[in-house]
């Protein structure tokens, strides 16, 4: 699986993952395929503003026809530390991302 990576400048990399802000339909929360939460060639479709051109929906029938765009919208890009454990939660469409880091478990 490709990735995008950039340095953070405090001595380790990062990986962007593609998460939907945007109401009504999930990014990845809807379609569960981690190939599409860190492809860079999208990663640089929403770096570019360039979600709603021809050339995004013709990359998206392409490479993951059975994927669901109706996320795409609202996607941005969220940099997590590399090997960073993180889940993606979703409320009617709009995603948010949750590192485990910044978690805090109960104990009953």
């Amino acid at each position: 699986m490709e990735k995008r990576y950039k340095d953070s400048g405090y001595g380790y990399r990062e990986v962007a993952v593609l998460v939907s802000g945007g109401f009504g339909g999930g990014w990845w929360t809807w379609n569960i395929d981690n190939e599409i939460l860190f492809d860079p060639i999208i990663v640089d479709f929403v770096e570019a503003n360039k979600v709603n051109s021809i050339e995004f929906g013709t990359y998206m029938e392409k490479t993951y026809p059975d994927v669901s765009i109706i996320g795409a919208d609202g996607l941005y890009v969220c940099w997590v530390p590399e090997g960073a454990e993180f889940i993606i939660e979703e409320y009617d469409g709009s995603e948010t991302l949750v590192l485990k880091s910044k978690q805090i478990w109960l104990t009953a």
